[in-house]
């Protein structure tokens, strides 16, 4: 798998075991962090109802995931540059990474 740096300038080739997709660093550097409230903030602003709510792994904010009609994980990750979310459900250990475009 080939990715590119921040600048789109230089292609390094990394892979995880037996050619696997690509490691994802961001979850190693990931401070300690407590989720907020289970709600979406934007969403009760405006009004709308979410399908799923996600938690920022890098500052616990929550917010409402691609799925939902908002969309205000995504958003949160392009203001912010936090590249991993992670499930609210107890007991999940799904986590989603915005830079790397895949769960990790």
């Amino acid at each position: 798998m080939i990715t590119l740096n921040a600048e789109e300038t230089k292609a390094t080739a990394r892979t995880g075991p037996n050619g696997q997709a690509p490691r994802c660093d961001h979850i190693h550097r990931l401070p300690a962090s407590e989720p907020g409230k289970r709600e979406c903030q934007a969403c009760l602003t405006a009004d709308r109802t979410w399908t799923r709510l996600v938690v920022c792994l890098t500052c616990g904010w929550v917010a409402c995931s691609d799925e939902s009609p908002g969309g205000h994980a995504k958003a949160h990750y392009e203001e912010t540059d936090h590249p991993v979310v992670g499930a609210l459900d107890p007991g999940s250990t799904w986590r989603w990474c915005y830079v790397h475009r895949r769960t990790v």
